[in-house]
């Protein structure tokens, strides 16, 4: 008895878009600015523009993951 509510591909696809989302969170790190000094690549489009939106696309990957219809067994009947 198998009623589980999500599949072995809903599975695969919330560790895919947690890992999406793990790489934005790497991409947006760096060095900080100090007291001693500024760093100006804190502004970078890296940090800015690029690892929120890859932040945003697995967070949305994850709802499309939960949202992923089951796949219904066929039956075939052979009169």
């Amino acid at each position: 008895m198998n009623n589980f509510a999500f599949t072995k591909i809903n599975y695969i696809l919330l560790a895919i878009g947690f890992l999406i989302i793990i790489l934005g969170f790497i991409l947006m790190g760096g060095d900080a600015t100090t007291e001693e000094a500024f760093n100006p690549e804190i502004f970078s489009d890296k940090h800015i523009k690029v690892a929120p939106m890859v932040c945003l696309f697995g967070f949305l990957f994850e709802i499309v993951a939960i949202l992923w219809p089951a796949q219904k067994s066929k039956s075939v009947n052979k009169d």
